[in-house]
Order: structure tokens, then C-alpha cells, then sequence
């Protein structure tokens, strides 16, 4: 049971870092972004050529993955995703899934379509004892990274002046214009960095999930299961949502099997019962 439960955790804290991008953009923005997981895996490739081509060391392709996703929702918030600011729904929803299916493509012709190979650092694998356990150090390092990345993005978003200001968008973005905040290049900043934390998250992944160009489409229910049943716009709502949601898919892989991801939406759908907005409702990122 001890091993189901750290498993679930690990596998918790890679959804919540790949979902919370998409949390606070919808928090914010009210987007329907779909391609959230194409940054994921455009982070996790970047890592992997980086490692298996150039020789980089794991953390700088960790950092590469960043700024790589990061730099990518840059480009595309400027081009596509900033007219559809106002627009219905369905034109978001068709711009974002259109682009997982272009990002598919794209990496089915450059990498082919099985999975990628990847190998982790020798500092990252076999197994550490703790408390009689043997935990992988892998799986380890994912709960504090996740730990890590919850932390500071807390003390960003409630010790910073651009916190503060993120905040102020999400209650009010027309109170928040008329106090002179720059809304329009809030959003871009805000968007870039959510697509940066799922390259992170993606590249994270590449030891327990593996990737391949399907990646975006195949964990799109996932994402959207953290951020709704966390409450769109929070950071702490997805954080527990993911580790129940990791804790319950594995459990239910384990324990019935026969079940497969049947559990994950009985979770969604009682979760959402009991508390339609959300674990934490959206009272400003937090």
C-alpha cells in the first residue's frame, strides 16, 4: 500500500505541474486551451535532443525545456491566441485542438510516431530506503520538484508585485485596467509562463510517462480533470486535485485493473457533485 500511495503522489505531482499553467490561464484569461499538453510534450522533445544528441546535462535540458515551451507560447499567444481573447468558446476550442493535431503531425514527421527513447541520469536511478521502503529515487525527485514548483509559484503569486497584479486580473480585468495595469501584456507574461511550467512538467515526465507525439491528445482529459475538479484559477486547488487524481489512477490500475481509467471519471464525477466549483473556488490565484 505504502509503494501504491508513493506512486500516486509521483504520478500526482507531474500532472499538477503540467496542469497548472492551464489553471491560471483560464483563471485569467476564461481560454479554452485544449494545446495545453502540446507544450508538454514540445518541453519533454526538447529535453530528450538535448540529452541524447548534445550531451547536455539533465537539469540545463530541464531549464531548456522551460524556456523552450515558454518561448513557443510566446510566439503563439502573439500570433493566434490573443484574437480569440473575446471570442466563443468553440473558436477556442477549435484554435487550441487544431494546434494539438498540427503539433502531432509535426512530431510524427521529425521523431516518428513510437515512443521516445530516454534514458535518466545515474544519479536518478534505482532505489533509496526509506522508513523500510524502497522508493525510487525518480519518483522522489518528482515529489520535491512538484513541491518545489507549488512553493514558489505561491510566494510569486503572493509576495510579487506581478502577483499582485495577476491576482487583480482574475477578480476584475476592467478595475484592474483602470488602475493602470497593462492587461494585454499581463496576459502574454502569464500565458508564456504556463506553457513554460508544462514544457518543465513534460520533460519531468520522460522517465515515468514517456513521450510520444500522441502525448498532448492522450492526457488531455487529465489535465482538464486537474483544473476543473481543483478550480480553474487556483494553484492549490489543482495541487490537490492532482495528487487525488495520481493516487486514485494508480490505485485503481493496481488494485482493479480490469477497471482501467473507468475510476478517474466516477472520481471527476462525485469530486464535481460535492464541490461544483471546484476544491479551492477561484478567489483569485491562490
Amino acid at each position: 500500500m505504502g509503494i501504491v500511495l508513493f506512486d500516486g503522489v509521483a504520478y500526482g505531482m507531474l500532472l499538477f505541474l503540467m496542469a497548472v499553467g492551464l489553471s491560471i490561464t483560464m483563471g485569467l484569461m476564461n481560454f479554452v486551451n485544449l494545446a495545453h499538453g502540446s507544450f508538454a510534450v514540445v518541453g519533454g522533445y526538447t529535453a530528450a535532443v538535448l540529452m541524447n544528441h548534445l550531451g547536455l546535462g539533465y537539469a540545463a535540458a530541464l531549464a531548456a525545456s522551460f524556456i523552450v515551451a515558454a518561448l513557443l507560447g510566446a510566439v503563439l499567444e502573439f500570433a493566434f491566441y490573443r484574437r480569440l481573447y473575446r471570442a466563443h468558446p468553440l473558436d477556442q476550442v477549435l484554435l487550441s485542438i487544431g494546434l494539438v493535431f498540427v503539433s502531432i503531425a509535426g512530431l510524427t514527421y521529425f521523431f516518428g510516431p513510437s515512443m521516445l527513447a530516454f534514458h535518466l541520469p545515474a544519479a536518478l536511478e534505482g532505489q533509496v530506503s526509506v522508513g523500510g521502503l524502497q522508493l525510487s529515487r525518480y519518483r522522489l525527485f518528482l515529489i520535491v520538484a512538484g513541491v518545489l514548483v507549488l512553493v514558489l509559484l505561491l510566494l510569486a503569486m503572493g509576495r510579487t508585485r506581478y502577483g499582485a497584479m495577476v491576482r487583480a486580473a482574475v477578480d476584475n480585468q476592467r478595475v484592474a485596467a483602470g488602475t493602470g495595469i497593462h492587461v494585454q501584456r499581463l496576459f502574454f507574461l502569464t500565458f508564456s509562463l504556463g506553457c513554460g511550467l508544462a514544457g518543465l512538467g513534460g520533460a519531468l515526465s520522460l522517465g515515468m510517462l514517456g513521450l510520444e507525439p500522441s502525448f498532448p491528445l492522450k492526457y488531455m482529459v487529465y489535465f482538464l480533470i486537474v483544473v476543473c475538479v481543483g478550480g480553474a484559477g487556483t494553484i492549490t486547488g489543482p495541487f490537490i486535485a492532482a495528487l487525488l487524481v495520481g493516487i486514485v489512477d494508480v490505485a485503481g490500475k493496481y488494485y482493479l485493473p480490469e477497471a482501467g481509467a473507468f475510476l478517474i471519471y466516477l472520481f471527476m464525477i462525485g469530486m464535481l457533485l460535492v464541490r461544483p466549483n471546484g476544491i479551492v473556488p477561484k478567489k483569485g490565484i491562490a
